[in-house]
C-alpha cells in the first residue's frame, strides 16, 4: 500500500502553558488537497507550519512519503526541502524587494546548487510564463505588481524545484474576489499538471469548495469535523462547521443562510452524541470528553459517546 504523501500523528505544540495545537491526526493523500479550514487562532497554521518542521511539534510524529522526519536535523532535512514548500498569506513581505522576480524564482536552483546561472535564469522564465505571467517580468521588482501577481510568484517561486508536497496557507485571503479565483483556478490546474499533494490551509469554506477532496475543520488546536468535501457541505454535524458554512456567500438570496456566532457553551451543548450502536465500529476512548467518531465515507466528528462499548 502506498503511503500517504504527508502524515500527522498526534501532532502537538505548546507554548509555554497554551496548547495551541491538540493531538492532531491528519492525512495529505497522494495528488490530492486536503483543505484545513478553522477561524483565526484555530491552530491551523501552526499545524501547517509543524508539517514542514518549520515550526517543531512538542509531541507527535511527521511523515513525508511513509519517511518519519520528526527528528532529522537541519542537514538532513535538506533534501526533503525539495519535496515539501509553502506559499504564505502574505506575497510581499516574504518576497525580497531588493531581488528581481527572476531572481526571486531562481533563488531555490541556486541554494539546492541545480544548474548553471543560465539554466536558472531560464527555468525562471519558464515558471513566470508558467504562472501566468510574461517573461519579461524576470528583471521587475516585487513591488511593481499588483497583490495576485506577487502571489503567483510565490507560487513559481515555491514549485521550481519540483516539490510534491504544497502547503499554501491563507494563500488568497488578501485578495479581491476575482483574483481570488485566479490564483484558486491557477493552483487546481498546477496540482492536476503535477500531481501535487496540497494542504491548504483558508478560513473560507467557499474558497475549498471547489479545490479540495477533503476538508478537516479545526477548532481552538482540535480537529472537529473531517471527510470528503462534498460529504462535509451536504451533511456537516459539528455547530462550529455548520457556522462556517453559514458563512459561504450564495448566489440565490432564497436559499441565504443567516451567520452563526455561537459561544463555547453553545458549542458545547451543540456537540453530537451517539450511542454506541450509531456509529461505525472503532474502538473508543473510555471518557466522557468529546472524541472524533466515524460516521459513514470516512466522514468523522467530534461527539459525546453517551454509553460505555
Amino acid at each position: 500500500m502506498t503511503a500517504p504523501a504527508l502524515e500527522l500523528r498526534q501532532i502537538t505544540k505548546r507554548f509555554d502553558a497554551q496548547t495551541v495545537v491538540d493531538r492532531v491526526d491528519l492525512i495529505v493523500p497522494r495528488n490530492e488537497v486536503v483543505a484545513l479550514v478553522g477561524e483565526s487562532g484555530s491552530g491551523k497554521t501552526t499545524t501547517g507550519l509543524m508539517a514542514l518542521r518549520l515550526v517543531e511539534p512538542t509531541a507527535g510524529r511527521i511523515l513525508l512519503g511513509g519517511q518519519d522526519i520528526t527528528d532529522l536535523s537541519q542537514k538532513a532535512m535538506k533534501p526533503f526541502r525539495r519535496q515539501t514548500q509553502v506559499v504564505f498569506q502574505d506575497s510581499y513581505s516574504s518576497l525580497d524587494p531588493m531581488m528581481t522576480l527572476g531572481e526571486i524564482i531562481a533563488e531555490p536552483l541556486a541554494i539546492h546548487a541545480i544548474g548553471t546561472p543560465s539554466e536558472r535564469r531560464d527555468q525562471a522564465r519558464h515558471w513566470l510564463e508558467r504562472v501566468g505571467l510574461d517573461g519579461s517580468y524576470a528583471t521587475r521588482y516585487p513591488h511593481e505588481l499588483s497583490g495576485g501577481q506577487r502571489q503567483r510568484i510565490s507560487v513559481a517561486r515555491a514549485l521550481i524545484l519540483g516539490a510534491s508536497v504544497l502547503v499554501a496557507d491563507e494563500p488568497t485571503s488578501a485578495l479581491d474576489v476575482s483574483v481570488k479565483a485566479q490564483i484558486v483556478n491557477l493552483l487546481q490546474d498546477l496540482q492536476g499538471e503535477m500531481g501535487l499533494s496540497m494542504l491548504f490551509i483558508s478560513h473560507d469554506l467557499s474558497v475549498v469548495r471547489s479545490l479540495a477532496d477533503q476538508v478537516v475543520v479545526m477548532l481552538r488546536g482540535r480537529v472537529v469535523e473531517r471527510g470528503p468535501t462534498d460529504r462535509i457541505f451536504a451533511a456537516a454535524h459539528h455547530p462550529y462547521t455548520r457556522a462556517l458554512l453559514d458563512a459561504v456567500p450564495v448566489i440565490d438570496p432564497k436559499t441565504r443562510r443567516r451567520r452563526t456566532f455561537l459561544s463555547a457553551e453553545e458549542l458545547a451543548a451543540g456537540t453530537p452524541r451517539f450511542r454506541p450502536h450509531e456509529i461505525e465500529p472503532q474502538p473508543l476512548v473510555d471518557t466522557a470528553d468529546p472524541q472524533l467518531v466515524a460516521l459513514v465515507g470516512s466522514h468523522f466528528v467530534e461527539a459525546i459517546v453517551t454509553e460505555g462499548r
